[in-house]
């Protein structure tokens, strides 16, 4: 290897253009096959780069430094030789230099885009068609990053540029070179698509910046070329007919995206954006949707092409216009229909994904027939998805159609209109694959449970209420039809549900292999729907004032309800047969039951205690069939209350519950519970008029999950059953609830609704007396794992420092994109009291303290004592003194070195809040394996002046170092305060990025109970953290510095208090109520002997009293609990937070 690199070096030191392309094409192809070739990096860039050579050589150099890490100063090289090549009369060689752009490093990019911006933008008005498609490529791809956008932000000289630049792109589309024309749509295209989903900066891995600035820099750039592609959209569409087929289909997306904007009015709130954006254009609506009308029209005749790419490029811009006002369902069905048939035809098989994404994403477009036909093709499609995400967005998309199409059209008959058929829910299970996999007890198909639970999910979010939309859009029309469906009713959509589980009825005999996450979304939804119409008072009656729609809806309930009764002895899993029983016993209209058929095996009831029989006596234990416990717990419950309804069925519990108990399968906590109910039942049935003594009401709850311990029982169906939870969970999310963006936001509310962020806190890395003023601040984006540290440098000094070196080091879970040890950013000319930015972007790999150590070299003597040109007596024309005169530099001179404190990226940064119920948090907090506990104190103002402002204004008087909290990435699950008697609780949980669980419960004492009442005065309360993770490395990172990490969570507010000092502390409290005590007694008059004896013989007589009961028998050994204070209070903490839980969500429901 060594042979080869100096073969390479030697015929690159050659003059000969043929020997250095060669040697330039080695390096490459070595380069290519995972070999460091950064040895000739300096070679390259002396003898080529920096060096007259040919434009062929050029390109090969440029393309192999891309491939390699250079030094800030072989930087340098490359950038003089970049300027001194765009102004070189051959216009390759000018090509080959706007070509390095996209690798110059961003913090390098800026001087030379300074230096270099005249020779740039003459590059526009070449005649050579080489150097214009260069212009048009390089600039695209460069100027859309994020990191121009923040180098515009901090200098408005480049901005101006920037934007110039960008209308020269637009123009350029109407080049007459065709290739120059596809290059300016395509950057155009990067453009819109860096707008709307920051594409290209993610695959880039740019930096990250402030979004706000981004916003209003980019819309200035959008709004010059959506206004240039508008007002020549006529030239431009007849441009794109005379490029070639291959060329026309960049055409397509800064077309139609142009078009939309104007015709949406999203224009307007960008031009509102953008500071400096050109005037609005005054376009009437007329001629809005004749540009629109026109851009269709223009694209229509290539849906019949023969390029499956094309076909689908125009059909996916045509579905974004159709929902655009002006636009039209043909245009939508058209496009949709093109698209479907790439997949007849089994083209384009690589975007399978794509194509079912855009049918699904679009079917509210469609008029209400096409939808419904649609529906049974869509699922056979979604079926053969390979990626679990595409095939849940699929489902959650068609599942909220298809309620949506089933509302519109129930509330279209009711209003007077012709029922359209096929609109029903049980359209979707029409197709034969469909609904025998639906009905096969033993299919191991995954889709059918993916199928039901969407379904289900959909339902619910149907019966919230729905998210406000105040303009036109893809959301808006899918929101009104449901709203126009519901007619804004609380139980419509209780109708389309009503469908939902009579088609799904099925799914409680499948077999799944322990699975049961389907079933219980479904069990679930059929509870709510019999709480909500009262299926246990039975059928209503018109003199009871029910409406005919009530009647049939509680009709056809209780035929479910009875067709479950008998599908109850086909179910083999005791599992769902416990379940199923405790849906269906608890909202059954036992009263309406025939009495004559008592003794009919077929009688419902008699069918419910004998499946209930089944359950008690099973004896199979096997992990992915039963669980006992719960299983036993629940029929118990159920014979309880069926026991305490209904007469008949009190009896026949009483002789199962016998049989139970004096049976071997019965421990001694069932023994106990069957005694209990059955003394329940036997008073209730021998005192009728006290029946409520037993009676509970029902609550509409559906107690079961298929949540389990996961540390301490691993079991394959339990982690499947999570795993479909959280894939329906988040599409079912993604689609209804969606967070929008801040784009998003602006869209739809208006410039008016934008609202300022909390812009990041700085930390200054410096000291007062350094020469160099250092703040820093960092962005984190957890979907890729990055971080970025913006930082500011300042000269104090009062000279011109002519180089600056920063240096970024790194420590913990941090490294650089490029792999490289650390990070060298090398700025020039810093005027004194002159601000100069810079940034890093770093990726972090998992959770672990981070930290970047920043260190300033500066050169005071730089440029001093260096030589000038060098003065020989070799001609003029000795192309080797000519490379020995470009290369002279100026000596650095000593530096001076300044060491930052380090900027710590805090552990918190790492988490994201996990949205979880009390009662998932609770199961799951005792299988985090990690512990870890912790003491902290805070200082709490007294019930002075300060306190009574703070409850006069509502603010609790509780956790004052606390606060900060709530700002930071954790959920809180509940909190619950206890002011009488000693303290409060708080239960945190979040995630960290990488998937890992942390629960954290904060005790603490009430500062209430303290009653200070020392005017302002201050006293330190304590708090015990106790944190809890499903890693041992979370707990590890925490613990290794616990008060790092208390000024994260609390920001300063808590200061960390080791053990030994706890204990000093509650030795010292002791011992000062001790002394208190000893004064007490030492205050008291001394008593006298004799009243001493009679007490004493008082106290004997008293204590042989309390032994004794009123009969004069020894008494016996009291039951009463001896827990101390501290776990009473402990015990009554955990058991009031779900109460005051459950009071929350009823207060949050009143206020809806």
């Amino acid at each position: 290897m060594d042979i080869l690199i100096a073969q390479i070096q030697a015929d690159l030191r050659s003059n000969d253009a043929l020997r250095q392309s060669g040697a330039l094409l080695q390096a490459l192809q070595q380069s290519a096959a995972g070999r460091d070739v950064s040895a000739v990096a300096k070679s390259v860039c002396e003898e080529i780069v920096a060096s007259p050579a040919s434009a062929v050589c050029k390109k090969l150099a440029f393309d192999l430094l891309r491939c390699t890490r250079l030094t800030p100063d072989l930087w340098d090289t490359v950038l003089s030789g970049v300027r001194s090549d765009l102004a070189f009369p051959d216009p390759d060689v000018a090509a080959a230099a706007l070509s390095v752009l996209s690798a110059v490093p961003p913090h390098l990019l800026a001087r030379l885009v300074h230096d270099a911006h005249r020779e740039i933008a003459a590059c526009f008005d070449s005649p050579a068609d080489s150097l214009r498609l260069a212009a048009a490529d390089a600039l695209g791809c460069v100027l859309a990053r994020d990191d121009i956008v923040l180098l515009c932000d901090a200098s408005p000289a480049l901005l101006d540029r920037v934007s110039a630049w960008w209308r020269r792109i637009a123009a350029a589309a109407l080049d007459r070179s065709d290739a120059v024309a596809r290059a300016a749509f395509d950057s155009l295209a990067r453009l819109f698509q860096e707008f709307e989903s920051r594409r290209m900066s993610r695959l880039a891995g740019d930096k990250l910046i402030d979004t706000e600035n981004s916003l209003a820099i980019r819309s200035n750039w959008i709004v010059a070329a959506v206004d240039v592609i508008w007002l020549q959209r006529n030239a431009l569409m007849s441009r794109s007919l005379v490029l070639p087929i291959e060329s026309f289909r960049a055409t397509v997306f800064p077309l139609v995206y142009a078009a939309k904007t104007v015709a949406s009015g999203a224009v307007d709130v960008f031009r509102k954006l953008a500071k400096n954006a050109p005037p609005p254009d005054s376009s009437s609506s007329a001629e809005k949707l004749v540009g629109i009308s026109d851009v269709v029209s223009h694209l229509l005749p290539f849906l019949s092409s023969l390029d499956p790419p094309l076909v689908f490029e125009v059909g996916i811009n045509m579905l974004s216009l159709a929902d655009v006002p002006g636009g039209k369902p043909e245009w939508a069905s058209a496009s949709i229909i093109a698209i479907l048939t790439l997949w007849d035809r089994q083209e384009f098989s690589s975007a399978r994904e794509s194509i079912v994404r855009a049918v699904v994403t679009n079917l509210h477009l469609l008029d209400l027939s096409m939808q419904v036909s649609l529906f049974k093709r869509l699922l056979l499609m979604v079926r053969n998805l390979r990626a679990e995400s595409d095939r849940m967005h699929a489902l959650a998309c068609i599942c909220r159609t298809a309620l949506c199409v089933d509302l519109f059209a129930k509330e279209s008959v009711r209003r007077g209109q012709k029922p359209l058929p096929g609109t029903d829910v049980t359209s979707l299970f029409e197709d034969v694959r469909i609904k025998d996999d639906l009905n096969s007890i033993t299919s191991k198909s995954l889709f059918r449970e993916e199928l039901v639970a969407s379904l289900v999910e959909s339902c619910f979010q149907l019966s919230l209420p729905l998210p406000e939309q105040k303009n036109s859009g893809t959301e808006s029309r899918v929101i009104g039809a449901l709203a126009y469906g519901t007619g804004y009713g609380a139980l419509n959509w209780t109708e389309s549900a009503l469908e939902v589980v009579e088609v799904c009825r099925p799914c409680v005999l499948w077999d799944c292999d322990g699975r049961t996450y389907a079933i219980d979304c479904y069990l679930k939804l059929l509870v709510r729907l019999c709480r909500i119409y009262d299926t246990r008072g039975g059928v209503k009656r018109i003199k009871d004032g029910a409406s005919q729609d009530q009647i049939l809806n509680e009709t056809r309930l209780r035929n479910l309800q009875l067709q479950l009764i008998k599908d109850l002895r086909e179910v083999h899993t005791p599992r769902i047969g416990a379940r199923l029983i405790w849906a269906i016993a608890e909202q059954f209209d036992l009263e309406g039951l025939d009495p004559l058929l008592a003794d009919d095996p077929e009688d419902p009831l008699n069918i419910i205690i004998s499946n209930m029989h089944k359950v008690l006596f099973n004896t199979d234990t096997s992990a992915s069939t039963t669980n006992r416990l719960q299983d036993v717990q629940a029929v118990l419950i159920c014979a309880q209350r069926l026991g305490s309804r209904n007469p008949r069925a009190g009896q026949l519990l009483i002789k199962e519950l016998e049989d139970f108990r004096n049976s071997n399968l019965a421990d001694s906590v069932n023994k106990h519970q069957c005694r209990y109910i059955l003394q329940i039942i036997k008073y209730v049935t021998s005192h009728t008029e006290s029946r409520w003594a037993g009676v509970g009401e029902t609550t509409g709850d559906y107690p079961f999950s298929h949540h389990k311990l996961t540390v301490q029982y691993s079991e394959a169906s339990a982690a499947q059953d999570r795993k479909l939870e959280g894939l329906v969970h988040k599409a079912i999310h993604e689609l209804w609830r969606s967070d929008p963006s801040e784009l998003s936001l602006l869209l739809t509310k208006g410039i008016d609704s934008t609202y300022r962020k909390v812009p990041p806190k700085t930390i200054t890395l410096t000291g007062s007396s350094d020469p160099c003023y250092v703040e820093a601040y960092h962005l984190a984006d957890s979907t890729d794992g990055r971080v970025t540290l913006h930082l500011k440098i300042l000269n104090l000094t009062e000279l011109e420092l002519n180089r600056v070196d920063i240096r970024v080091g790194l420590s913990g879970a941090l490294y650089f994109m490029d792999a490289s040890p650390q990070a060298v950013r090398q700025l020039r000319s810093l005027v004194s009291q002159d601000p100069v930015h810079s940034s890093v972007t770093v990726g972090v790999s998992h959770f672990e303290r981070c930290a970047l150590w920043v260190q300033v070299i500066y050169y005071p003597f730089f440029g001093s004592s260096g030589t000038g040109d060098y003065e020989g007596d070799y001609a003029e024309e000795d192309a080797q003194i000519m490379r020995q005169k470009r290369t002279l530099k100026p000596e650095l001179g000593e530096p001076v070195i300044l060491r930052c404190q380090p900027y710590k990226i805090p552990l918190t940064e790492l988490l994201l809040p996990h949205k979880s119920s009390p009662v998932e948090f609770f199961r799951l907090w005792p299988s985090l394996p990690a512990i870890l506990e912790y003491t902290g104190t805070y200082t709490y103002e007294g019930s002075g002046f300060k306190a009574t402002a703070a409850q006069q204004y509502d603010s609790s008087p509780f956790l004052s170092g606390l606060k900060s909290l709530s700002s930071k990435p954790f959920h809180q699950v509940c909190s619950h305060f206890i002011r009488t008697v000693a303290g409060f609780q708080i239960c945190y949980a979040a995630k960290t990025w990488y998937g890992g669980f942390l629960g954290m419960m904060i005790f603490g004492a009430s500062e209430v109970s303290r009653n200070v009442d020392l005017g302002d005065e201050t006293t330190t309360m304590m708090c015990k953290f106790v944190v809890r993770a499903s890693d041992a490395s979370i707990t590890k990172q925490i613990e290794s510095d616990i008060q790092g990490w208390l000024d994260d969570i609390t920001d300063g507010g808590v200061e960390y208090m080791p053990e030994d000092e706890v204990k000093i502390a509650a030795a010292e409290r002791l011992r000062i109520s001790m002394e208190r005590i000893a004064l007490l007694k030492a205050a008291k008059p001394k008593p006298q002997p004799p009243k001493v004896e009679e007490e004493k013989v008082e106290d004997e007589e008293g204590k042989k009293k309390e032994n004794v009961d009123e009969n004069g028998q020894p008494k016996e050994p009291s039951t009463l609990s001896t827990l101390t204070a501290e776990e009473a209070e402990h015990r009554a903490l955990q058991a009031a937070v779900l109460q005051e839980w459950h009071m929350l969500c009823k207060e949050k429901a009143i206020k809806v």
